[in-house]
């Protein structure tokens, strides 16, 4: 069954801290986003080893096997995001509807360790894509289509919220 869209804009997180997780952009050097990426997808392969992985905790709330599912996607995607500003003058973001993609991808079907291997790999790309970013690079700029704008800083600050957010939900 699917569960209701998120619609909430959370580019809030870039302004003040998290309250549900604790998260706080405004906390983070850029320097150190690689490494607390590496280390969130580290975390991941525990919470899917678990016997429950698949199961809901509530009719309106993913398994931990549909979070981790969901984060190696936004690990995934934020890599492509991350090379159309590197590449391309103030690239616009295709839309991603990450609901959609949980039911047409069957995230809770998924197999665990695959989805382990592939989080793992994906958090790897993403942080070493992050710390490959050179000092001068880091004020370029990409937007998605509802307007909002990231610089390469603003873009990881707000990325990392997600995976942290999500180990958080399933109290990794």
């Amino acid at each position: 069954m699917p569960i209701t869209p998120d619609t909430k804009d959370w580019t809030w997180v870039l302004e003040r801290p998290c309250t549900e997780c604790g998260f706080s952009a405004a906390d983070l050097r850029y320097d150190d986003i690689p490494a607390l990426v590496r280390e969130n997808a580290a975390a991941w392969p525990a919470v899917l080893d678990r016997p429950d992985v698949a199961v809901r905790p509530d009719e309106n709330t993913w398994s931990a096997l549909e979070y981790a599912a969901h984060v190696r996607d936004v690990f995934r995607i934020f890599r492509i995001r991350l090379g159309l500003i590197l590449t391309e003058d103030d690239p616009l973001f295709a839309n991603w509807d990450q609901d959609a993609t949980a039911v047409a991808e069957r995230y809770n079907e998924q197999d665990p360790a695959t989805v382990a291997a592939e989080l793992t790999a994906a958090g790897v790309a993403v942080a070493d894509a992050f710390a490959s970013v050179p000092p001068a690079d880091r004020e370029r700029t990409g937007r998605r289509s509802d307007g909002a704008r990231f610089t390469v800083t603003t873009l990881t600050q707000y990325f990392l919220h997600d995976p942290t957010h999500h180990l958080h939900d399933v109290a990794g």
